[in-house]
């Protein structure tokens, strides 16, 4: 019997990037010892299709040509639940912005991305499920106005927004199911630091083991005690004796 093949994982990269000269068949060796779960190979999938033949996956081609957004809930220690309102570019991968409250509505899907319009443009297109707080009048109204469009998915059909699907999944199996939140508070601090974390850190196998938006070190650094420019040193008053 042939064993399967050694792939190459998230934990390889982050060894390599801090420095290990590892070996792929060790690194899953040792996995296989302290009985943690192997990341499986995803199965190939086709395309999704309407009932008439014709194609509907709008993939994206470009940064801000398509981005999706969903919600995810968790709770605190105390059992009372929160929701997550999280946006991605489905090109980069990166994650734009993580809403965190109590209860989360249309309002609030527009503040966020009027946010995000005002920092990164505005995209081609948005993806998002059926819920109420996508589909609100407000809401479409709004989208409509600043010259977006929509892509909603078929009802019961999650795989669609797969981007999306796949960033929720990361966020409760890396975060949320090994974490005790006990006020809304730290969640909210906790989690945008994961998110920090993912964008410019954690390695993703789509893009190469390289992650979305990496941390820029200006090099060579800037001497040290060098005033800014905005602030010029100013020449010593001369002390008159």
């Amino acid at each position: 019997m042939v064993a399967p093949p050694v792939r190459a994982t998230i934990g390889d990269a982050l060894l390599r990037d801090a420095g290990w000269v590892v070996n792929v068949k060790r690194v899953e060796r040792i996995w296989r010892q302290e009985g943690l779960k192997l990341p499986q190979k995803q199965p190939k999938k086709s395309r999704l299709w309407f009932n008439d033949g014709s194609c509907i996956r709008l993939r994206p081609e470009r940064p801000n040509h398509v981005w999706s957004y969903d919600f995810v809930e968790g709770r605190t220690h105390d059992g009372r639940r929160f929701r997550m309102l999280n946006l991605i570019d489905e090109f980069t991968r990166e994650c734009l912005a993580i809403r965190i409250d109590r209860r989360l509505r249309s309002t609030d899907v527009i503040d966020v991305l009027s946010d995000q319009f005002i920092l990164r443009g505005v995209p081609d297109h948005i993806r998002s499920d059926n819920g109420p707080e996508f589909v609100a009048t407000a809401v479409r109204e709004w989208i409509a106005a600043v010259g977006v469009k929509t892509a909603y998915i078929e009802p019961g059909s999650p795989w669609e927004n797969g981007y999306c699907e796949s960033f929720n999944a990361k966020l409760r199996d890396e975060l949320l199911n090994g974490e005790i939140f006990y006020s809304l508070a730290e969640a909210r601090i906790v989690i945008e630091e994961w998110r920090q974390h993912y964008n410019t850190k954690r390695p993703h196998s789509s893009l190469g083991y390289r992650p979305p938006a990496p941390e820029v070190v200006q090099w060579p650094a800037p001497p040290s005690g060098a005033a800014s420019p905005a602030t010029p040193a100013v020449a010593p008053t001369p002390i008159m004796h």
